[in-house]
């Protein structure tokens, strides 16, 4: 292989895993770091931190090439996808397999430094979810639920990591705000490629729903900020805390605007608006210990 060859290959695969578009990372990095916060009780530790924000980018990255393989007979026939690596014939299914094992494999060997039995446990149903989510739209009417379930994996994780066990009762309060948020946000995802989805036969939250989209999103998004809000009570966070609530809660409120007319190029930038909404919590949870 020549230097230009491989270098093209190498450029297939920053796309094939998503790399050029980090929302992903966002999306699942944020609610992450909510956990090790309250895990830490404010900073977790260095080593901890870095463990996962590192594993949140590999097993995204993963994730993207095995959602690429799953869905490598529907992409070339959705506008938005087509031009995927796997879909455009210049990544292989195989290659796609192949980069999911071995960004697992380095996440799990990022894992095993913490040496914790409990997080190491907890990370083979995080690596099952990751699997079998880009599958689930075609048995599930709301594969955005398994996604949620994916993308809150590293909360018990970051308890475990952090104290040697996990608060369930706090981490499922947890779990269940980033499950609503995520099947909110997703959504939006969804109602940018209804018209594809339904014309493939792939299911989608955005076609469960229909015309209720807008106001299960919002419900959601409601619930969210709600449970998020009660485990700051019950955690006694304080004003800082509070104020990345209502932040979220502004981006939120955007987010809603955006998708009033349900256009799919508006839906989608509300998709990738949503991050702000887990900053703002982040932001919030952060100065909470900072300033306490």
């Amino acid at each position: 292989m020549t230097i230009p060859i491989i270098k093209a290959k190498l450029r297939d695969y920053w796309r094939l895993t998503r790399m050029d578009r980090p929302i992903g990372i966002y999306l699942l990095l944020w609610p992450t770091l909510w956990a090790l916060w309250f895990a830490a009780d404010g900073v977790p530790p260095l080593h901890v931190l870095l463990v996962f924000v590192l594993g949140t980018v590999l097993m995204r990255a993963g994730g993207c090439a095995i959602n690429d393989y799953a869905d490598r007979d529907f992409d070339p026939h959705v506008a938005r996808t087509r031009d995927r690596p796997v879909a455009a014939g210049l990544v292989s299914g195989r290659e796609a397999l192949a980069i999911f094992v071995i960004l697992s494999l380095i996440a799990l060997a990022l894992l095993l430094s913490l040496r914790s039995i409990a997080a190491l446990w907890l990370s083979l149903p995080a690596v099952v979810l990751a699997a079998t989510y880009p599958f689930a739209k075609r048995v599930l009417a709301i594969p955005q639920a398994i996604l949620g379930l994916a993308f809150s994996a590293g909360i018990p994780m970051a308890f475990a990591a952090v104290r040697g066990a996990v608060d369930w009762p706090l981490a499922t309060a947890l779990i269940a705000a980033n499950l609503c948020w995520v099947i909110a946000y997703d959504t939006y995802y969804a109602m940018a490629d209804r018209d594809d989805d339904l014309r493939i036969g792939v299911k989608s939250s955005a076609i469960l729903f229909s015309r209720r989209d807008r106001l299960i999103t919002a419900l959601l998004q409601v619930l969210s900020l709600l449970l998020l809000f009660g485990i700051g009570l019950h955690a006694r966070r304080g004003l800082p805390y509070d104020a990345g609530i209502a932040v979220a809660a502004g981006c939120a409120i955007y987010e809603q605007w955006l998708i009033r007319g349900r256009d799919p190029a508006a839906s989608f930038r509300a998709f990738l608006h949503s991050h702000y909404v887990g900053l703002a919590v982040l932001i919030g949870l952060v100065l909470d210990g900072a300033l306490s």
